[in-house]
């Protein structure tokens, strides 16, 4: 017994000095790549926007999205909407609870690091044979801690903040979809008051228009059937006036919805008001130069939450790998007790004792079905299709931005063209009036004149909305509206 005491520590030097050398080759072997930090390497397209944007930028790399949606959307009536939008909307207030959520996840991720600590009370009373019952307890604290020297506790923390950087942006998506959806119906009010306008001022010249076609049936000056096919004309718009209220009112419950009211009338602007025939500037102020700032690619690239979002789930998936590589090494716990306890080796005495106890322990994974490298194969995989599925964001984001490019020129060529279109029929409408009142046209020029006119007018009016509709969808596909 004296010669095993007398060499035991020379043996335990022995074993320390091996497992040291052994965690040190582990480490120098495993190191370079379980620590490394996530560094973007995939390469973006070259040309995102496309072909489409000659005549729209200004050149100077800056972009829409770089205006705050106070700056964009200049109506007071609408800044009053978005502010109780981002205020109430049930989505956005779903999409911060995630970011708390998410918050709590990388708290818990951080505090990995430490030790855990429980007290684990224990009181026992037993009996043997009718014996009398003898009472031991045992009151002591629990800890534990993970030595994290493969970086598995490192890469789930990063992970963590990487979801978290996920929600952020879902929240920034949900914010500009949220702006942008509630402009385009705000928009789509002030485009059917627009055309309610339009209908109602038709309805009372084409109620006068069927007096005098009335007038000249008494009068014999011409035919019952031209006083029924000018009732059919003004019957028809009548029941476009309804139409256009009921959508009104449907547009306004939507907005409603949006905002987490009740149903209720929305306040805003109208379009040209003060001439039936003649665009205001407000309905211009989209076409401007400066609403159609597109900027460098690079500036989109930085602003949209989405391709954001593609790069921070390529993030979670390289740290979810380093994760999945780190399980084939092995994990070291050190663990211990402390306390007092009445109850030592089987026998129980009064007063109670303290209790220490210290335990390490290394756990190497030898076989476990094939789990562990299954588990790696598939963050890989996950990792790539990630790649690829980033590459594509930023192709449907360029796409986007070519598209509503497209849009906007085409409405703003239009514009012109409409704005003349319906000043030439007003004035075909107003002559050939007076031609059939002085007998030299028939009714059926008279009511081709009305209906082309009122087709015109609609017309321009929707070219208006379409030409809002894809500076919007130019701003926000640009990145804009996120703050």
């Amino acid at each position: 017994m004296t010669k095993i005491f007398k060499h035991s520590p020379i043996k335990l030097s022995f074993i320390i000095y091996h497992l040291s050398f052994s965690l040190a080759l582990c480490l120098m072997l495993t190191g370079c790549g379980l620590y490394q930090k996530y560094e973007k390497t995939v390469q973006e397209p070259t040309d995102v926007f496309g072909q489409a944007t000659a005549g729209v930028s200004e050149g100077d790399g800056t972009s829409i999205a770089q205006m705050s949606w106070r700056e964009f959307f200049t109506d007071p009536y609408l800044q009053r909407l978005i502010e109780q939008a981002l205020e109430n909307n049930t989505d956005l207030n779903t999409a911060r609870i995630n970011i708390e959520k998410s918050q709590q996840a990388l708290q818990a991720a951080r505090l990995a690091y430490l030790p855990s600590l429980y007290f684990t009370p224990q009181g026992t009373l037993s009996s043997f044979d009718q014996s009398k019952a003898s009472k031991s307890y045992n009151l002591q604290m629990q800890t534990s801690v993970d030595l994290d020297l493969f970086g598995s506790i490192t890469s789930k923390k990063r992970a963590a903040k990487a979801v978290l950087m996920q929600a952020q942006m879902s929240e920034e998506a949900t914010r500009a979809n949220l702006v942008s959806t509630l402009a385009q119906q705000y928009y789509r009010l002030m485009l059917l008051d627009r055309e309610l306008e339009i209908l109602i001022q038709t309805d009372s010249l084409w109620k006068a228009s069927l007096e005098t076609q009335q007038a000249l049936y008494e009068n014999g000056q011409t035919y019952s059937t031209a006083v029924n096919q000018q009732e059919s004309s003004w019957l028809s718009v009548k029941t476009q006036i309804v139409d256009i209220k009921r959508a009104i009112r449907a547009t306004e419950n939507a907005i409603c919805s949006i905002l987490c009211i009740t149903p209720q009338h929305i306040e805003r602007e109208y379009w040209g008001a003060e001439d039936r025939y003649h665009t205001s500037a407000e309905d211009r102020r989209m076409f401007e130069n400066r609403y159609l700032r597109v900027g460098v690619p690079a500036l989109m690239l930085e602003q949209r939450p989405d391709i954001r979002m593609a790069n921070y789930c390529m993030e979670e998936a390289f740290y979810n790998t380093q994760n999945a590589r780190a399980a084939f090494f092995p994990s070291i716990t050190l663990s211990g007790a402390a306390g007092w306890t009445n109850s030592g080796g089987g026998f129980i005495v009064n007063p109670g004792a303290l209790l220490l106890q210290a335990v390490a322990s290394l756990s190497q994974p030898l076989f476990a079905r094939g789990q562990i490298r299954a588990n790696y194969k598939i963050s890989q995989l996950t990792e790539e299709n990630l790649k690829k599925k980033y590459v594509q964001t930023v192709i449907n984001a360029g796409n986007d931005v070519n598209e509503a490019i497209a849009d906007c020129q085409a409405a703003r060529e239009k514009h012109d063209y409409y704005h003349r279109q319906v000043e030439v029929l007003h004035e075909a409408y107003m002559g050939t009036h007076e031609l059939m009142d002085n007998g030299k046209a028939s009714y059926l020029e008279v009511l081709t004149a009305q209906e082309s006119l009122l087709s015109a007018q609609l017309s321009e009016a929707e070219n208006l909305y379409s030409g809002a509709q894809a500076v919007i969808a130019l701003y926000i596909a640009l990145g804009g509206a996120v703050k």
